[in-house]
């Protein structure tokens, strides 16, 4: 990883998009957020914001569940990203890869994507997501190795 990548200023820019997409669809959607790095010699969590930090780390690879095979094929931008519609209970709702093994984990403890999704500020509550998508792809070039 190249020493350019500030984890403060990922962090702020991912709570930044936390709250922009809770104002935007009036409720918590992801009360988890986590940075991860999954590079040799062992997996690590960067940050870590939500309600079970031990849990998370214990239960990590259960939680990746119908999230687990695109997530670890590495085969990532920067900026790209998945849902997994029908997780259920703490299973992961979403990755974004943030440079070389490394990803942005978001999950909803209490509730589905699916049950997110039925909501019609759903849609509204993507564009922060989308934007730092955007923003983490046009840095990819200070986080590559």
């Amino acid at each position: 990883m190249n020493t350019t990548f500030n984890l403060d200023e990922m962090t702020q820019a991912i709570r930044a998009c936390a709250q922009a997409m809770d104002s935007h669809y009036g409720a918590t959607v992801f009360d988890e957020w986590v940075v991860v790095s999954l590079q040799p010699p062992q997996p690590r969590i960067l940050n870590y914001f939500g309600p079970r930090n031990y849990e998370f780390r214990q239960n990590f690879s259960r939680d990746l569940g119908t999230l687990r095979a695109a997530l670890l094929s590495g085969n990532h931008q920067a900026g790209d990203f998945e849902f997994a519609r029908h997780a259920t209970g703490t299973g992961f709702e979403s990755f974004m890869a943030l440079g070389d093994g490394l990803y942005l984990i978001c999950n909803n403890t209490r509730s589905t994507m699916e049950e997110i999704a039925r909501n019609p500020r759903w849609l509204n509550a993507q564009v922060p997501f989308a934007d730092l998508s955007e923003k983490i792809c046009a840095l990819a070039p200070a986080y590559a190795n």
